[in-house]
């Protein structure tokens, strides 16, 4: 047996992941096998085995010199409306979960595991607070602070007449500006929360 297929530390068999390109395919046409199913996922994406291999892990004895292939089939992940465009947002906080999940096994160290896994949710809010702090400056920094409260910015631009001071408005007062513009950021984290809890459901 070569240490390609061995099954690493006697955890069971080794797997082969099938991934396709951008064309799209069924699993049927990656496994080989009209037979097939799902071993995880949704109808969006999933992974799919051959129906004599759903069983493999109960059977280990039967892959000693052979990996089980798996199917990844994720072509509906790339159909729906444009409201799935705003997934891109969570892409720097994927990285973050892929850095989680491609951890290398730490053998009998379980406090490396755990400080390899506080120093992964660290980035990830740093991510977030870096992502916020941005939201922040440019709503209540640059807009609601500098621009409403200059009469020449904010005379080019009507959207911002409500807020400008020289107008004289309810909102023209700077403590209102800015507390209406904080709801900028507040939007951005609802939104973030909201597109990963809909990840999280998929």
């Amino acid at each position: 047996m070569s240490p390609a297929h061995q099954a690493p530390y006697g955890e069971g068999p080794a797997l082969e992941l099938l991934v396709h390109g951008v064309g799209g395919a069924t699993p049927e046409e990656m496994l080989g096998d009209p037979r097939t199913v799902r071993i995880t996922g949704d109808t969006k994406a999933a992974v799919y085995r051959r129906t004599d291999d759903a069983e493999a892990e109960q059977q280990p004895e039967r892959y000693t010199d052979r990996p089980v292939p798996e199917a990844y089939c994720w072509s509906n992940l790339t159909s729906g409306n444009g409201a799935r465009a705003l997934w891109l947002l969570l892409l720097p906080f994927m990285v973050a979960n892929l850095a989680h999940w491609m951890r290398p096994r730490a053998r009998g160290s379980r406090r490396t595991t755990r400080l390899y896994g506080l120093l992964v949710r660290l980035v990830a809010l740093s991510l977030t607070v870096l992502l916020t702090a941005a939201a922040c400056a440019v709503a209540l920094d640059l807009v609601a602070w500098q621009c409403a409260g200059s009469a020449a910015c904010a005379g080019e631009r009507a959207w911002l007449g409500f807020l400008s001071a020289d107008r004289g408005g309810w909102w023209s007062q700077p403590g209102r500006r800015l507390a209406l513009a904080a709801a900028v950021p507040v939007a951005l984290v609802t939104l973030l929360w909201y597109l990963s809890n809909r990840t999280w459901s998929a």
